[in-house]
């Protein structure tokens, strides 16, 4: 009973009109059909005096709809005694709003559950104390307990040993995913089994969960072209309507032929499907972890013809690994990068975390330094095992070995040097790798209608033609500030051109772009804010499925449109000839506007080159960016960052 009230309360015209039609049929069985007649046609009438006044107030804003033709079929059916087809049209009409609703609930199911899912709590610890504080409270720092089951409620770091998220609303993967202590966690991922504890790294406006769901509201809040040029072809359907109608009149000298036409010319494929097809589009896209910030981007990426990269984060994985290790005999390539990691454990500079990873991937295990120092910029020295181990720059290890020869470092390559009791020990060679999935995305690019892609980027022009080549792409533009990039894709000829970046440099190219696509899974919300749509996951291939999926979204709307055009003319040249009763009519426009908008959801489904991915089923995972911290005891350490000197806790 309570969702019949709300029901009730919610669209009471239509119930109105329910309780009216009931009580006129009553009065029909009761030999009482004058007095049904006038009780409905009378409704049907005051209706349409409403709907002729809202349509005047909407033609006084500029905008044009169809329920002209509404109103003329409501009086037309009246005047000529067909009441009950004026109800049944006014039931389509009043009930016109309940079907949008319900289409539209359908079509954004993926979005609302984002904007239903907001954290509102959290339980603060101060010491053993537990509070349970609004989560808008929560400031960068404070210790936050997570119990079972719970969202995680701001970004943070956490502090208990391990934690099992379920993390399928931020990333779309499937299955839990395992953190451990050091590593981030996000806001909006699920807690599993086991309680943990953490801190907060930013305030719940700045967590990634409530980015995400910003950026949903707006994109829901939106309004694609193609749903204007829907709103468009009212006025010339409302002529031929009428000139159907009209000659029916004429030729067959029966007033009733004119309203047998407009019963069945008022389409709701115009006003509800299309709107459906882009919202049901967006929601797909989101399930797939890729955020579209309005329908009007859908209908631009549906046509894009040029797209250009960024480089480093986009194209390649944004973190140097290690390609190759060069030990000097009689040290071996294991006990050099075992050094080399146990020593780097102390540094905190980027390069630090990929000799570390390179470590862990070869079942290498880092060893404690007795004490550990780093020279900012330069590297860092640490005694591990009564070894004197240095790790850096080539100029920092010389100066502590002397002058050594080395292999030469190619284009696109980078090198830290090792030495160890005051010898040259050997060099580590990192470079930038292409992501495994670029050239299949290229490829997929080019099967969608893409004709031109490029790399806008200001690195090296050697190392940017160096990734170019690997991915496949022949036109390169490099060592570029970023009012150069905005220049440069301005100047691309085949439109629409969308660019594809992950840093804060890229954020006025992304604005630039008929279509800003960020990385957002480890790029900056400066990029985030600037783009059109946001991959929330680091895997490219996503820039696909987005293009795919707004490819199928346009065609559905389409569909739906000149569907319920088709079928309505159909009908209307039926009602033309007398084959189609005035009542029979107005039940038949149901159908096709049920047709219609039943098409326009199909926009939920279809429309991807792949299928989502998943680990185990030959699709890709999510990358996961770790963050470690030195484990164990280390006595009289000392760091060097220029002049500042600390003991590590």
């Amino acid at each position: 009973m309570k969702p019949f009230r709300r029901a009730v309360r919610r669209y009471p015209i239509v119930a109105i009109t329910v309780i009216v039609g009931l009580v006129a049929a009553a009065l029909a069985l009761a030999g009482q059909p004058t007095a049904a007649q006038w009780i409905v046609s009378g409704f049907a009438l005051f209706v349409a005096a409403l709907q002729a006044w809202e349509m005047i107030r909407e033609l006084a804003s500029g905008s044009w709809g169809i329920d002209v033709l509404a109103i003329m079929a409501i009086v037309a059916t009246v005047v000529v005694g067909e009441y009950w087809a004026s109800l049944v049209i006014v039931l389509m009409l009043t009930g016109g709003e309940a079907l949008e609703d319900y289409a539209a609930g359908r079509a954004r199911r993926e979005l609302s559950a984002l904007l239903s899912r907001i954290p509102e709590r959290a339980h603060r610890m101060s010491g053993e104390a537990v509070e349970d504080v609004p989560a808008t409270e929560i400031a960068a720092g404070d210790t936050l307990l997570v119990k079972p089951g719970e969202m995680v409620p701001v970004d943070g770091i956490l502090l208990s040993e391990s934690a099992g998220l379920d993390e399928s609303a931020l990333t779309g993967e499937s299955l839990p995913v395992e953190r451990i202590e050091g590593e981030a966690v996000m806001s909006g991922a699920v807690n599993g089994e086991r309680a943990f504890t953490m801190r907060a790294t930013a305030p719940a406006a700045d967590s990634q969960y409530q980015r995400i769901v910003a950026l949903v509201a707006d994109a829901a809040e939106s309004r694609a072209p193609i749903v204007r040029l829907a709103d468009r072809y009212a006025v010339p359907f409302t002529a031929v309507s009428l000139a159907i109608a009209g000659l029916a009149w004429l030729l067959s000298g029966d007033p009733v032929r004119f309203a047998e036409v407009l019963v069945v010319a008022t389409p709701c494929p115009l006003l509800i499907a299309a709107p459906v097809a882009f919202m049901g589009g967006m929601s797909r896209s989101a399930k797939h972890g890729v955020i579209v910030k309005g329908g009007g981007v859908l209908e631009r990426l549906a046509r894009v013809r040029s797209v250009a990269f960024d480089k480093t984060g986009t194209l390649t994985l944004g973190m140097p690994v290690v390609s190759s290790v060069d030990a000097i005999a009689p040290m071996t390539e294991d006990e050099l990068l075992t050094l080399a990691a146990s020593a780097e454990q102390y540094s905190s500079h980027v390069l630090a975390r990929s000799v570390i990873d390179a470590a862990h991937s070869r079942g290498l295990f880092r060893r404690m330094a007795q004490s550990a120092r780093e020279t900012a910029t330069n590297g860092v020295e640490a005694e591990i095992d009564g070894h004197r181990v240095v790790v850096g720059k080539r100029s920092f290890v010389a100066g502590q070995v002397g002058d050594f020869d080395s292999p030469p470092v190619t284009t696109g390559e980078t090198a830290v040097y090792v030495g160890v009791d005051g010898r040259f020990a050997g060099t580590l060679t990192l470079a930038d790798r292409l992501r495994d999935d670029a050239r299949e995305t290229l490829s997929s690019l080019a099967r969608l209608g893409v004709r031109r892609t490029l790399v806008l980027t200001g690195d090296a022009t050697a190392t940017a033609e160096h990734i170019a080549a690997e991915a496949g792409i022949a036109e390169v533009r490099a060592e570029l500030l970023p009012e150069d990039k905005v220049e440069a894709i301005r100047s691309v000829p085949q439109r629409p051109v969308a660019m594809v970046g992950d840093g804060v440099n890229d954020a006025p190219v992304l604005a630039a772009a008929d279509v800003g696509i960020a990385m957002g899974a480890r790029g900056s919300t400066a990029a985030s804010e600037s783009a059109d749509v946001v991959i929330l996951l680091d895997d490219l291939s996503r820039t696909v499925d987005a293009v795919a999926i707004a490819q199928r979204t346009v065609r559905v709307a389409l569909q739906s449109i000149w569907l319920g055009i088709a079928l309505s003319v159909g009908l209307m040249l039926l009602g033309a000839f007398g084959f189609l009763p005035a009542i029979v009519g107005a039940a038949m426009q149901e159908v096709v506007d049920l047709a219609a908008i039943l098409n326009a959801l199909r926009a939920l489904n279809g429309g991807m080159l792949r299928g989502p991915a998943l680990p185990g089923s030959g699709g890709r995972e999510p990358a996961v960016v770790q963050l470690h911290h030195p484990v164990g005891p280390v006595h009289q350490q000392r760091i060097v960052r220029g002049d500042d000197r600390r003991d590590l806790a």
